[in-house]
């Protein structure tokens, strides 16, 4: 979901790219400190992450029957070798094999801290193709593929504050060549490709011409022919009168995502005040209250606090989804708390330390996070969520709104656009 996987591979190669730069940029004398220290680990774990992802869509793709299955086979067989090579420069070649078996411990398909003995290839698949070209769909967000799930592909929707593209995969799942063409029943749907010829797949990208959208929520049909088959993917476009008057973060398919460094306003109460942690968030910056010496607060007019504005699209119950650093519980014992209320609504403690197993601190630091979540219910429109100090040693790395249709991530969503 939210495209996570592909855009951590596509930073991580970005880096990696830059990497290289600079190494050629060095004079020789300081090539073997640059490798030690940037370049083998950035690229190293560029290749890593891109071997993971092409070994899951390899899976996937198997069973979708794609005909880019069996390269994606290759591919992994190749990155698997990229590093097995990246590790035996770093043993034997740098520095004349000064760092020799730095670089031995296992870091590929392992399920215990000294197993397996060596690397081993995740599980790749290879499928036989028939002959004739075959056609199939798949649409961002969903694992399905067409003609053969029954219900209908429907994209995420499209609004005008987030402006989104979603794709769509036309595969072949055969070996003779697909010729495609496609058609949507509104000229302000934008197409990157309208018709083609492919051996393996093409990703359609779709997008709004949002200047000659009409006021109001449409359901597009984009109809996609090939090989005797049409198969009908819906884009729903949302441009009702909410999206006019909106203000804030703004929901979208269903949640609102918000890095903890862009909130509306802070109350600072002395000897209280909020100070933020440059690049310490996952996907942003962290807010934390300071001095972690600070006394427990009690939630109210004279509390430090961080409001964020919000905008729903729909009335309901909410779940608020916070995330913060993994600290310790080291007040008094009884678990760091901090509370969430919207707008003037009494607000909910939550302490993240309750229940909480050594197993929980296991995953919290695997994830370099503790999630918890209050339940609330707000009517659609425009709302202030705040978020109360009350305990110090509570940092905030970022804040998710599901309103129905929060998705299954480890980062969550992307940050939601905001209107000011």
């Amino acid at each position: 979901h939210y495209r996570e996987a592909e855009s951590v591979v596509e930073e991580y190669n970005l880096l990696a790219e830059k990497a290289a730069r600079i190494a050629e940029s060095l004079p020789a004398e300081y090539h073997d400190a640059y490798y030690q220290l940037v370049l083998h680990p950035t690229k190293a774990c560029a290749i890593l992450n891109e071997l993971y992802l092409t070994v899951a869509q390899n899976r996937l793709y198997t069973q979708q029957g794609r005909a880019l299955t069996n390269e994606l086979t290759m591919k992994a067989k190749e990155l698997f070798a990229a590093d097995s090579a990246m590790s035996f420069h770093y043993n034997k070649i740098l520095s004349g094999g000064k760092w020799n078996h730095m670089m031995d411990q296992t870091h590929i398909s392992y399920t215990y801290w000294q197993q397996p003995d060596k690397d081993v290839l995740p599980r790749v698949e290879t499928i036989h193709l028939p002959q004739a070209a075959d056609m199939g769909i798949a649409i961002q967000g969903s694992e399905s593929w067409w003609p053969l799930e029954k219900s209908e592909a429907v994209l995420p929707s499209f609004d005008p504050l987030n402006r989104q593209a979603f794709y769509i995969d036309i595969f072949n799942r055969g070996s003779g060549p697909l010729d495609y063409s496609v058609k949507t029943a509104r000229p302000w749907i934008i197409l990157s490709s309208v018709k083609g010829a492919l051996d393996q797949q093409q990703r359609l990208w779709v997008s709004v011409d949002w200047a000659k959208v009409p006021v109001g929520d449409h359901d597009v049909p984009i109809t996609i022919a090939g090989a005797k088959k049409k198969i009908v993917v819906h884009a729903v476009v949302k441009n009702g009168e909410m999206w006019q008057k909106a203000h804030g973060f703004v929901e979208s398919n269903g949640s609102i995502a918000i890095d903890a460094a862009h909130y509306s306003r802070k109350v600072d109460v002395a000897p209280v005040r909020w100070q933020i942690i440059p690049n310490l968030g996952r996907t942003g910056s962290a807010m934390m209250p300071e001095p972690v010496t600070a006394v427990s607060q009690t939630p109210g007019e004279r509390c430090p606090r961080l409001e964020y504005d919000v905008t729903f699209a729909k009335g309901g119950a909410v779940s608020v989804h916070v995330q913060v650093s993994p600290t310790l519980n080291f007040h008094n014992n009884q678990g760091l708390r901090y509370a969430l209320s919207l707008d003037d609504a009494p607000p909910r403690i939550v302490n993240i330390h309750e229940n909480f197993s050594f197993q929980d601190w296991e995953e919290a630091v695997r994830r370099n996070i503790i999630e918890s979540a209050s339940e609330h219910v707000a009517a659609a429109g425009q709302h202030v969520l705040k978020f109360w100090m009350i305990d110090p040693g509570v940092v905030l790395q970022k804040l998710i709104i599901d309103t129905g249709g929060l998705q299954p991530s480890y980062m969550g969503p992307p940050e939601s656009a905001f209107l000011p």
